[in-house]
């Protein structure tokens, strides 16, 4: 995705570059889960509330092999290309750490609590949130027994900088950091395997922005960043030891200061074993419990495959765990068996999936008529075709359950259902003469088309006439084009936040600024334009207050669905099953609906 500022005070455009570059970043990771195959089943009662937490009896002792299965592939180890949420979030659980993080909960509204991980807190900014200053731990060591140290954290981060070299992950720090770009955009600074001369203005500027002061690293930013110290949780910002960097040939080296270390080199397509880091302290890890001695990565296994293994709970399933969600076919069985369901977890992932007007649309230009199509969607409808309460759940907003700035606000009393009487008295206040012509767009799948589908009764009781367009290939890319504002009134979309504020998702979808050009609309498909949004997204920005910025988006977003910006349709779910000697079982909903090994254990 390219996104163009508008603005042109200094302060502001480099502010609202930042929300482009994490607007960018999140891309990556939504169109990776957009493909998944969801068919089954029509859901069932008892799975309106997920079961993040198994109810077998909890252990506390170390000890065992924990066999954890997926279909992958991993794409990379290294943190500064991590790019994919489930591998970030094995990576920060199993060797990784980063300043801050999440702590493990099995309370999913507890499970965006930040606290210091490399960090001894989460962070001093100062005034006007343009630095911050953290403080290392003593006695974090890499695997060798060496300390992590500043420099290695700054290291880590310079990587990102060298674009031509360490590709695929998130580029956040290039966004935010008081590092200046050439007039083409590129920074001045070409990260650490450049070759430079003594003095050059770019490692100047770097050293700069980035300073280590003995155990003390301060980062100095180009515009203010409220949640800098969430952005940390990402792998981008990981420490790495220069003399264990292996470079362009790096992808799957891992060099761990977390509790586990490879103790083979990692096979791609088939996995590696995890052993324990000797040189790793409990004491200086308030985040990782480490249960299992060995954890036994497999990869290349069909998540089907994975989840009837698991369910038949074989002698070499019996300490196993899915990394991968089972298919819903298979959901509907494990969550009806009691002896399964107490072995299975469900959680939401995050990515929600909505529709966006287009307010270039004659159809669409009114807010009237885009509360009208609000009114007329069937939320349950669509994720009965998704596959059930096991898969989705319906959602009137596009900010997930797990954040803070989350609300079960509805202002416009729609329901999940719909209201179809309501709608047509919308549409005849925007002026409109029934049936109304609804060009629809979507990105297609078996089950997408059944999902988009089921929502074309209640459209059409409503008075819209809807015509369905799916397309397969290129599909972000194509709604993306100028031309598509001419094709289609309405368009679907998904999107996931890559950390656990809304501001990453409300400003890279709804700031017109940073998203809408001659080149075409950003993320903001349906080019909605709202200079008063603009305005509010960057006075909540410099908000320091985590609770009150919260508490601020989640307002911002009540006056986006009131105006009709978009339609909340579904948060996805995702239920992972186990052998019965895996303790411990649940999952984390802030990290992406993952299985959370922090705290997973064996019973032996």
């Amino acid at each position: 995705m390219t996104s163009r500022s508008s603005r042109h005070r200094p302060r502001r455009q480099r502010s609202n570059r930042v929300w482009a570059m994490l607007a960018a970043v999140v891309v990556v990771l939504v169109s990776g889960m957009a493909g998944c195959s969801l068919i089954g089943g029509d859901g069932g009662a008892e799975s309106d509330t997920p079961q993040v937490a198994a109810p077998a009896d909890r252990i506390d002792e170390r000890g065992g092999t924990l066999k954890a299965l997926s279909l992958g592939p991993v794409l990379s180890w290294d943190p500064q290309r991590i790019s994919a949420r489930d591998d970030a979030a094995f990576a920060g659980r199993v060797f990784l750490r980063t300043l801050t993080a999440y702590q493990p909960s099995t309370e999913p509204r507890n499970q965006s609590r930040l606290v210091g991980d490399l960090a001894t807190d989460t962070g001093t900014p100062n005034k006007t949130l343009t630095s911050w200053t953290f403080t290392l731990r003593e006695g974090v060591a890499w695997q060798d027994g060496s300390p992590v140290t500043c420099e290695d954290v700054k290291y880590g981060i310079a990587r990102t900088f060298a674009t031509t070299v360490i590709t695929g992950g998130a580029t956040d720090a290039l966004a935010v950091l008081a590092v200046p770009k050439r007039p083409n955009g590129l920074s001045i600074y070409a990260g650490p395997y450049a070759r430079t001369a003594p003095g050059n203005p770019g490692a100047a500027a770097f050293d700069k922005a980035v300073a280590c002061r003995g155990s003390k690293i301060t980062f100095t930013l180009s515009a203010p960043v409220s949640d800098f110290n969430e952005m940390l949780t990402q792998p981008a910002f990981a420490p790495v030891k220069k003399s264990a960097d292996k470079g362009k040939d790096g992808t799957y080296e891992v060099f761990s200061n977390g509790p586990y270390k490879l103790a083979s080199p990692w096979r791609a397509a088939t996995g590696g074993s995890w052993e324990r880091n000797a040189h790793w302290q409990a004491s200086t890890d308030e985040v990782r419990r480490a249960y299992p001695d060995r954890i036994e990565y497999q990869e290349g296994i069909e998540t089907q495959t994975v989840a009837q293994q698991l369910m038949a709970d074989g002698e070499n399933s019996r300490a196993a765990v899915s990394l991968g969600s089972a298919p819903p076919a298979i959901q509907q069985h494990i969550v009806t068996v009691d002896a399964l369901k107490e072995r299975s977890v469900t959680a939401g992932t995050g990515l929600v999936d909505y529709l966006v007007p287009n307010v270039r649309s004659p159809i669409f230009a009114k807010a009237e008529a885009r509360q009208a199509l609000a009114v007329a969607t069937n939320r349950e409808a669509y994720v009965t075709a998704l596959g059930g309460a096991t898969t989705g759940r319906p959602a009137t907003t596009i900010i997930p359950e797990s954040l803070p700035a989350h609300h079960d606000e509805d202002p416009l009393a729609a329901g999940n259902r719909g209201d179809a009487d309501r709608a047509k008295m919308l549409l005849g206040k925007a002026g409109l003469t029934l049936p109304v012509p609804l060009r629809v767009v979507y990105r297609s799948s078996s089950v997408a088309d059944k999902a988009m589908a089921a929502l074309v009764a209640g459209w059409t009781e409503a008075g819209f006439e809807p015509k369905l367009t799916p397309l397969k290939d290129d599909y972000f890319a194509t709604i993306g084009q100028p031309a598509s504002a001419k094709s289609y009134d309405l368009f679907w979309s998904n999107w996931a936040p890559a950390w656990a504020s809304a501001s990453t998702i409300l400003p890279a979808l709804f700031d017109s600024s940073i998203n809408v050009s001659a080149a075409g609309p950003g993320r903001d498909y349906g080019y909605f334009a709202d200079p008063a949004t603009n305005s509010t997204i960057q006075v909540i920005g410099a908000m320091a207050d985590r609770t009150k910025r919260e508490e601020a988006w989640a307002a911002l977003d009540v006056k986006l669905q009131t105006q009709g910006a978009y339609v909340a349709l579904a948060e996805r779910r995702a239920l992972y099953i186990a052998g019965s000697d895996v303790r411990n079982l649940s999952a984390n909903e802030v990290i992406g609906g993952v299985v959370e090994l922090a705290d997973i254990a064996v019973n032996q």
